[in-house]
């Protein structure tokens, strides 16, 4: 399945299954700032807001980074994740030097299977390989609360609902 979003105006498709709300999340495997994998699985237990988006080296991917980061010690058994195409390395440069550690950083460097399963794959335009900006949230049983696939992607997410189904 594709969906079709905009990249600065002109349309690009995005491939695999965007999550409907009260859908049951996929599993999956990405990579944290020391290499390690950091699974689905090993994160039950707790709510989750993915923050997925094409790279930290861009100003709405990195707002996105520090208003989470900001929302985040006020949300209690909830995790939020930063997910994008950036190394490792990269991700914990950019929260290191930004004083960000209420988020942990995962890279889709490992974990290409995530673009698909999430729907969030780049299929045409000049981003492929990197993953669209999208917002979803998961209970503590990996249920979608909500899920935002945005549509334009110089566009941030809309922090609030994602945030008011956590409230």
């Amino acid at each position: 399945m594709s969906h079709t979003i905009t990249l600065q105006g002109n349309p690009v498709e995005v491939a695999g299954d965007f999550p409907a709300v009260g859908s049951q999340a996929k599993p999956f495997s990405l990579v944290a700032k020391d290499l390690s994998d950091v699974t689905l699985a090993s994160l039950a237990g707790q709510r989750k807001i993915l923050n997925i988006f094409p790279s930290v080296d861009t100003g709405v991917c990195a707002t996105s980074v520090r208003k989470f980061n900001a929302e985040a010690s006020a949300l209690s058994n909830t995790v939020v994740l930063c997910i994008s195409a950036d190394l490792p390395f990269a991700q914990a440069r950019f929260c290191g030097a930004e004083g960000l550690d209420k988020v942990v950083t995962l890279s889709t460097m490992r974990g290409a299977a995530f673009l698909q399963d999430y729907g969030v794959a780049f299929a045409t335009g000049p981003l492929v390989g990197l993953t669209a900006r999208a917002v979803i949230v998961l209970d503590e049983q990996d249920k979608v609360l909500h899920s935002e696939l945005v549509p334009e992607v110089a566009q941030e997410p809309d922090y609030a609902a994602a945030l008011t189904v956590l409230a």
